[in-house]
């Protein structure tokens, strides 16, 4: 499958694989009665309906997709956070690693007026774009993130040519890659997941205070997933996209 989705300026899921459909979840829940559909009816709908309602879950880890992730770090480790925080999913996660791989690095780097401000009544978060606060504010600096977006470049390219300095002179990819900027670094992994999993991940990462970044790869992965089980991606998410 060649289906993918493009996240921010440069990352992007990508859909691989897919076994079953919303009629595996109906025959996975009827197979305690020996029943068995050949197609999707409006009683096998109502079906789904109430095993998500009443949360009985198991039918849902009957089907499974593959997808490939391309995103920058801090997206990938949040991403992690909520499948290892979960007892109930069905997971598998191979990652690539800088020990091995030394293709060109590629960084996540916010425009100017993508840089947010801290949340007002919130510990995490993020609020309106900074630029648009300091000018409602009266504040002289009204271009932060213009500023910003230049001195992260600076960063990056600092970085890089430490790294690139290590690799020239020997030192091992394991220990060169200390040089390199972590949080924005753009990482490739691969993610199959039960549904179950997959809709415990979207409730979690669609949700309007999550962060923004992440937010948008929920939405791509919802994007790829529902046409392949509408009913239960639907039933299974309680968050609007």
């Amino acid at each position: 499958m060649n289906d993918a989705v493009s996240v921010l300026d440069r990352g992007y899921v990508r859909l691989t694989n897919v076994m079953g459909s919303d009629l595996s979840v109906v025959n996975s829940a009827r197979v305690s009665y020996d029943k068995e559909s050949t197609e999707l009816s409006e009683k096998d709908i109502r079906l789904i309906k109430f095993l998500a309602r009443e949360g009985h879950t198991s039918p849902f880890r009957h089907a499974t997709v593959q997808l490939e992730i391309y995103a920058p770090l801090m997206v990938a480790r949040q991403h992690w956070k909520y499948i290892v925080g979960s007892d109930h999913t069905m997971d598998a996660w191979n990652e690539s690693s800088r020990r091995y791989v030394t293709e060109e690095p590629a960084f996540y780097i916010p425009q100017a007026d993508e840089w947010r401000s801290a949340p007002e009544s919130s510990k995490q978060g993020s609020g309106k774009p900074i630029d648009v606060i300091n000018a409602e504010n009266g504040y002289a600096d009204v271009n932060a993130g213009s500023h910003y977006t230049n001195a992260l470049l600076q960063y990056i390219d600092k970085g890089l040519e430490l790294y690139d300095s290590a690799m020239g002179a020997g030192i091992c990819a394991e220990q060169a890659r200390l040089f390199l900027p972590a949080y924005g670094m753009y990482v490739r992994y691969y993610w199959t997941a039960s549904l179950q999993s997959v809709a415990h991940f979207l409730n979690q990462r669609l949700a309007h205070d999550s962060q923004v970044e992440i937010q948008a790869y929920a939405k791509a992965v919802y994007s790829l997933v529902k046409p392949k089980f509408p009913i239960s991606i639907d039933e299974l998410t309680r968050t609007e996209v």
